[in-house]
């Protein structure tokens, strides 16, 4: 019979191998030269996150194993992130000049680093599966970069390409159902990853501890199309009173007018071209401005993150619509918790009390971009399931869209 730690030594190997196969399947409709190009700073090539999250378990994992051979030792220099600690690396905006190596070049690499580790796990230590099950997340989190990265890119080109072919019908333009808003009565309640806990959770997500809400009640279901498309009509984004002051600059400087992608004819453009908008879906592609100025027009306001944690207590964080592969990649109506979109919130990304980053590089992973970004929680179309939880924190820049990001209204009791 199989010990304990046998099987679970046998769930990670089949969990990294299945991540690493699905990174690839995501990007195999792409050229090289889609692989290539970047579309904005924010964004990254396709072949560079194929490239980085192989150069993490490289970089991370690999280098201590005894006769492991470094299969190009100029790799670092192009794919290191932001790891201070690990050295210099190729400027984040210039990733899109990297016509070398090829796309079949970097493949390769993947399979060498695969190979190599499938050759030396038996004999890991605890430490390095530790790294393993963190570089899993890693390049989870990379799948859905990569996704709306290649978004982006194919969302700028004048012929709308087509990345994956549809594997659901087009959406209906159904009336949105009106659904109950769930009600909690405050008090003291804990959040946040426990520490001691043997599973999986980022050191950002933790420890936990308790705070007080007061009573609350959040939407039951996430802001549709027709009700963005409401606000649309209202005026919204030409009312002043309604935003920021940031985020009214933002408006004007970037002359916003409607989400990322959308179209005055009704359709979006998505990774399976230009579609539909189902009325009752989500709405998709908010920047956190954009967020918050609805929910002020709707006569409410955005959650805070530990009043969507305490609301989601219950949830199933592997169920919804998320990513399970290559298809047809959007929000669709009658989502929960979890899924579709992630949902922007009032909390700015900061430590929790007591909060460490981890020893070593690796703890550059989040602790210093808690500066100027805010959460979101839940999960989106393009999130791998398996990969969320109740804990999970999300965060981004208040003016950052071209992620699958929506929002669900909370109000005070």
């Amino acid at each position: 019979m199989a010990t304990a730690a046998k099987v679970a030594d046998d769930i990670l190997r089949d969990r990294f191998y299945a991540t690493r196969a699905l990174t690839v399947a995501l990007a195999a409709p792409l050229s090289d030269a889609d692989a290539t190009v970047q579309s904005m700073p924010d964004a990254s090539p396709a072949k560079w996150h194929l490239a980085h999250t192989t150069w993490f378990l490289e970089t991370f994992v690999l280098a201590d194993v005894a006769g492991y051979r470094v299969f190009d030792d100029r790799f670092g220099y192009l794919f290191n992130s932001y790891y201070e600690a690990v050295g210099a690396r190729h400027p984040r905006a210039a990733r899109g000049l990297l016509t070398r190596p090829a796309l079949d070049r970097v493949l390769a690499w993947r399979e060498h680093v695969d190979a190599a580790l499938d050759a030396a796990w038996g004999r890991l230590p605890a430490a390095a599966l530790k790294l393993i099950e963190l570089a899993v997340a890693h390049e989870q989190q990379h799948q859905e970069l990569l996704l709306t990265d290649i978004l982006h890119l194919f969302g700028a080109s004048p012929i709308e390409p087509i990345v994956y072919t549809p594997t659901l019908a087009a959406p209906t333009r159904a009336v949105p159902d009106a659904r109950p808003w769930v009600q909690h009565r405050g008090g003291v309640v804990r959040v946040g990853a426990a520490q001691s806990s043997p599973a999986f959770s980022f050191d950002c997500e933790g420890p936990a501890h308790e705070v007080l809400l007061r009573p609350f009640a959040l939407a039951g279901a996430c802001v549709s199309n027709a009700d963005w498309a409401d606000f649309i009509a209202d005026g919204g984004y030409r009312t002043a009173s309604l935003w920021l002051a940031d985020g009214w600059g933002w408006v004007n400087r970037e002359a916003i007018a409607a989400p990322l992608y959308w179209f005055d004819d009704g359709t979006s453009f998505t990774l399976s071209g230009r579609v539909e908008r189902a009325a009752d879906a989500p709405v998709v592609h908010l920047s956190h401005y954009e967020a918050d100025a609805f929910a002020t027009w709707a006569g409410a306001r955005l959650p805070t993150e530990f009043e969507w944690e305490t609301a989601a207590a219950g949830s199933d964080p592997a169920g919804g619509n998320q990513l399970d592969g290559p298809g047809t990649i959007a929000p669709r109506p009658g989502g929960g918790m979890f899924g579709d979109v992630w949902n922007w919130t009032a909390s700015a990304f900061l430590p929790y009390p007591g909060f460490r980053p981890e020893a070593g590089a690796v703890g550059e992973y989040n602790g210093k971009f808690m500066s100027g970004q805010m959460v979101l929680r839940g999960a989106s179309c393009a999130t791998p399931r398996g990969h969320s939880r109740l804990s999970l924190r999300n965060f981004f820049y208040p003016h950052q869209r071209w992620q699958f990001t929506g929002l669900r209204l909370a109000k005070d009791l």
